[in-house]
């Protein structure tokens, strides 16, 4: 069950979901956008992003070793400003990271939420993929989000910092799960390097 913005606000109210810095304003007010929109809420773009160096003479190959150390010695971070955002090249993919801590907690005696990252869709008629193949932000996470970004347009796409880039789509899971973290829990920096 997907939940709507007013389910949202309570699950946020109830401390079932946790959003740092919480999205605001939570309704539509005079000349500001409002990010919850009526089943999910927008999450903005942090201000670095990393991606492979160029022309490296190496293949990828994750069963000779984890992501982390692959993209680690093979990567370079870049911080984008207001006045100096990313110019993200047709068919180039960099990392981004969500401004936004999510933590989807395990309580006990209360709903069970997971969610699911989806790009914008004004975005995606300029041929951005915003966090493809693994949109899936199981219960009990608690970090920012790592975003995979990729342009398959044909102009470059200007990405800004602190501006919405995704949708946070929350859902009920049913049951209660057990923990099973994956690699990239409580990863603090934009390519997940620490943990």
């Amino acid at each position: 069950m997907i939940l709507s913005n007013v389910s949202i606000h309570k699950a946020l109210d109830s401390g079932w979901l946790i959003i740092n810095p919480e999205p605001v304003p939570r309704f539509p007010e005079d000349g500001a956008d409002c990010p919850y929109q009526t089943s999910s809420v927008d999450l903005q773009l942090a201000d670095e992003i990393a991606y492979f160096k160029e022309d490296m003479a190496f293949n990828i190959d994750l069963t000779q070793g984890d992501y982390r150390r692959t993209f680690g010695q093979n990567s370079e971070n870049r911080k984008i400003t207001t006045e100096q955002p990313y110019r993200l090249l047709p068919h180039k993919m960099v990392i981004g990271q969500m401004l936004e801590r999510v933590h989807l907690p395990l309580i006990d005696d209360a709903p069970c939420l997971a969610a699911r990252i989806e790009g914008k869709s004004s975005y995606a008629r300029c041929g951005l993929l915003v966090h493809f193949t693994a949109p899936t932000i199981h219960a009990g996470y608690d970090g920012p989000i790592t975003l995979e970004l990729i342009n398959l347009g044909t102009i470059p796409i200007m990405l800004h910092p602190h501006k919405p880039i995704c949708q946070l789509i929350v859902e009920q899971v049913d049951g209660r799960p057990f923990r099973n973290d994956s690699q990239f829990q409580s990863q603090a920096t934009v390519a997940g390097m620490d943990g």
